[in-house]
């Protein structure tokens, strides 16, 4: 039999907050993280603008956590310590999300807990910057390089930290691997192979080398607006240009309904179900039969009707092909339902972060479902869709029941979950 699916933690880190609380706030107000970047690079690139995570300490933040257990916080402190960038947030955000499921003192047996990290080639920006000491003393390599490179090093250091001992892997899915991660998560539950499942999306940092790759295809947004950062994010207008890179970790803690009520948690949302489909595409652009098909069916898996669909979080990326074929494809799925479901994008305010962006909306869906709002849409002067119900500039006061979530990929990978309000 299979279980049914709540989420009972969540945990973030991202360029407009820098755990829920925050996270939540940033939502309402609308408030974004899109400024010029703070690095320099040798040689300059062309990308200049972006969501960045500022004036984060790996110390402060575990310190903000010492009420998980010293121990806790101590291995954190080791592990972390001289690790990757993306290590140290994927812990920060996992230990919101285990406090917030009080996992810390009502206990899940470790080989019934499982993780799904969601990302591929995530030291990017590490192994770039390892590549020149290399270059000038190879013997001087760290020894632990080998452990850190691998994508396998979120899932070592984060089983460890949390006494993790079922099934774990990572899944790559490009722009959706957050989505994908979650629907996996949920059907290890669903098949009982775990009772909770700890769902990872980790903060893209992409080496100067991939973000001007990134430019060079025509991909990032920001060319008018780099003086401007604040209007360069316009998913769903007429001025779009492209994504924004935006940086984030998040994460969510998923369990059964049984052991949630043996433990005696409470879920923030239910998670209804989820579909992940293939176009059999290499390349970048989208395909609205591929979209509709992944909202389709995971109405079905969900078993949940169109006219009960209150919310979508749109992929809306702010590329002038992607939003369109988004559209399109939002169109004939919702059809004379258009005008009732509201739609807003996050990465209006966050950024695209990429690998985590599914699980950062996710929470952002929750989130708006727990406080009765839909956070703005911002920069949407001229809709490409004047029938679609988007929200504007503030946020509007509404209750969401059940909401769609969708993530799609370069690759021609296309997914969609469905949460809904306990």
């Amino acid at each position: 039999m299979h279980q049914q699916v709540l989420v009972t933690g969540m945990g973030i880190i991202s360029a407009i907050g820098q755990n829920i609380k925050e996270y939540g706030q940033s939502l309402y107000a609308g408030h974004h993280g899109i400024t010029k970047l703070k690095d320099t690079f040798d040689p300059p690139i062309s990308v200049k603008i972006g969501a960045q995570i500022r004036d984060f300490s790996l110390n402060t933040k575990l310190e903000e956590y010492a009420c998980l257990g010293k121990e806790l916080i101590q291995n954190a402190q080791q592990y972390t310590r001289r690790s990757p960038y993306v290590i140290q947030t994927s812990v920060i955000s996992a230990l919101e999300a285990w406090g917030n499921a009080q996992l810390h003192d009502k206990a899940i047996y470790p080989e019934r807990l499982g993780i799904v990290v969601a990302g591929h080639n995530l030291t990017q920006h590490y192994q770039y910057d390892h590549y020149p000491k290399f270059r000038q003393n190879p013997e001087y390599l760290s020894p632990r390089y080998p452990l850190h490179f691998m994508d396998t090093d979120q899932i070592g250091t984060l089983s460890e930290l949390f006494k993790i001992q079922g099934e774990g892997f990572t899944v790559g899915g490009a722009s959706a691997s957050g989505n994908v991660a979650i629907i996996k998560g949920y059907q290890l539950i669903q098949l009982g192979i775990v009772d909770a499942c700890m769902v990872v999306g980790t903060l893209a940092d992409l080496s100067p080398m991939a973000l001007q790759g990134f430019y060079n295809m025509g991909a990032l947004g920001g060319k008018r607006f780099a003086d401007q950062p604040e209007k360069a994010c316009r998913p769903f207008d007429k001025d779009h240009e492209g994504f924004i890179y935006g940086q984030a970790s998040a994460c969510l803690i998923l369990e059964s309904t049984n052991s949630a009520a043996q433990r005696g948690v409470k879920g923030v949302a239910k998670l209804l179900g989820g579909a992940l489909v293939l176009e059999g595409n290499r390349l970048a652009n989208p395909n609205e039969m591929s979209e509709i098909r992944a909202m389709k069916s995971a109405l079905d898996q969900a078993h949940v009707k169109i006219d009960e669909v209150d919310y979508l979080n749109a992929h809306g990326t702010s590329s002038p092909l992607g939003d369109q074929t988004e559209i399109k494809a939002i169109r004939q799925v919702f059809q004379d339902r258009l005008s009732d479901v509201w739609i807003n994008s996050t990465k209006g305010l966050t950024g695209h972060c990429l690998y985590s962006a599914g699980i950062v909306e996710a929470i952002a869906t929750i989130i708006q479902m727990q406080q009765g709002f839909i956070h703005p849409n911002l920069n949407l002067d001229n809709p490409i869709e004047t029938r679609c119900r988007f929200s504007d500039s503030t946020s509007v006061s509404t209750q969401i029941k059940t909401a769609m979530s969708n993530a799609f990929g370069f690759g021609g990978i296309n997914s969609s979950i469905i949460l809904c309000a306990c």
